[in-house]
């Protein structure tokens, strides 16, 4: 993607866009976010920015990760940094795979989890904040309550001695990235093991991982906790080493008591107390209707003559639709101050941004995102703002802020899949069973 636009004049208070490398970028990013610095004083060895996607893009096997994808050591596609910011789109990647020309059944497994990224963020839009409460009720036979509302210090410093527990969390902190096997091991150990609240992981997660999206992040620990399944997810220590090899186990001072080395039976008889059938569903009706009402955002909303581009964390890459239709508009990138001195985005995160950021003909600020805006559209003379549609609660309540001020014009994304009526998303099976056919006819038709 190169994008050709220039820039207005530099005013005090713009971030920094050159650096010679990148020990000099992580040490202005220390100077200039010490909060996120006070999270993980490092930049995590994954990249940022369009150009390193498309590499990463490259390197993909469909059909090396549907054999191999439940393996620490699989062909994994390392690509959800750059979806959750949008240096790759969904529909970029669908189009992508038909575009390899390989049978349906190579890639449906990449498919299929391309479709829950997407099925977790139709959930996200309905649900808004509410992802941060239980969907359902538990379970596991215990009240939401009997769990702990802080995450023990040990797990926090990776001090359990439990070999593989401690690894994954070096691997969170000391990189932002981990294998989604490896998640759920984590996530099933600090909920029903150490029966902490699904939230306080999902924080922990949040604020070091550097493909945080708090849909597929939430919804997930929901999933692992029973909230938003039809059980709680377990695992054993022959699960493990199929899946991770047996090196854990070997090194483990706690591999004569490990608390995993039992049958599923046995270990869901220690963790779980037996319950009656859970009926309580969500309500399709109300879901329905949610869905039924969300905005269908265009260009030919509002008529601005001189636009700025709000560019936000979820719209980085060439999927967001302004780059291309506006060339000329001035653009502008605000780092949340709040939301950072709040402790919610260590470095890597925010350097992974930040670097993409450097790719992109933007002036960077960091502040207060309502007044940044006001203030720069004041600055290059505009009239109005465009943004891509975000999912986040948070960036839609800046826009209802800004529209006390400015016009806003809130453009979507090409969709991953256009279903012809609004889906149930009560399970991924019933979303699935609706997008399969459909996506299945665009390769057999290209």
């Amino acid at each position: 993607m190169a994008l050709h636009r220039s820039l207005p004049l530099p005013e005090e208070g713009d971030l920094t866009r050159g650096f010679p490398d990148r020990n000099c970028l992580l040490q202005y990013l220390r100077q200039e976010f010490p909060a996120a610095a006070a999270i993980d004083g490092q930049l995590s060895p994954v990249i940022g920015g369009r150009k390193a996607a498309e590499l990463a893009l490259r390197r993909v096997d469909p059909l090396a990760y549907g054999r191999s994808r439940n393996f620490l050591k699989g062909a994994v596609t390392q690509l959800s940094p750059y979806i959750r910011h949008g240096l790759l789109g969904l529909a970029e990647l669908k189009q992508w795979l038909v575009d390899q020309t390989r049978p349906w059944r190579d890639q449906e497994k990449l498919i299929s989890e391309l479709a829950w990224r997407d099925f977790w963020q139709r959930v996200w839009q309905q649900f808004g904040d509410g992802i941060w409460q239980n969907i359902e009720e538990l379970k596991t036979g215990h009240s939401a309550e009997s769990y702990g509302d802080s995450l023990p210090l040990d797990l926090r410093n990776g001090e359990t001695k439990l070999a593989c527990i401690d690894a994954f969390q070096r691997q969170l902190v000391n990189t932002g990235w981990l294998h989604n096997h490896a998640r759920l091991w984590l996530a099933a150990y600090v909920v029903h093991w150490r029966r902490v609240r699904w939230q306080m992981g999902a924080r922990w997660f949040l604020q070091h991982l550097i493909d945080a999206d708090p849909a597929s992040n939430n919804l997930s620990w929901q999933w692992v906790a029973s909230c938003f399944s039809a059980k709680p997810y377990v695992f054993n220590r022959a699960n493990l080493e199929k899946y991770a090899g047996d090196s854990f186990c070997r090194s483990c001072a706690m591999v004569n008591s490990c608390p995993f080395d039992a049958s599923y039976e046995q270990i869901q008889g220690q963790l779980f107390i037996p319950i009656q059938p859970n009926t309580n569903k969500l309500n399709d009706n109300k879901l329905r209707a949610e869905n039924s009402n969300l905005a269908n955002h265009n260009l030919g909303k509002e008529k601005l003559v001189k636009p700025l581009l709000w560019i936000h964390q979820e719209s980085l890459g060439p999927a967001n639709p302004l780059w291309r239709a506006w060339p000329e508009a001035p653009g502008l990138f605000v780092f949340d101050r709040g939301c950072i001195e709040h402790g919610q985005i260590g470095l890597k995160r925010l350097g992974f941004v930040y670097e993409s950021l450097l790719e992109l003909p933007l002036v960077l600020r960091n502040g207060d995102p309502v007044l940044e805006i006001q203030a720069f559209a004041k600055r290059c003379g505009c009239d109005g703002v465009l943004t891509q549609a975000p999912l986040d609660p948070h960036l839609k309540r800046i826009i209802a802020a800004l529209q006390q001020q400015l016009p806003v014009v809130e453009v979507a994304c090409e969709p991953f899949v256009d279903l012809p009526s609004p889906p149930q998303l009560q399970r991924f099976t019933k979303f699935w069973k609706l997008a399969e056919p459909l996506l299945r006819e665009q390769f057999i038709n290209e």
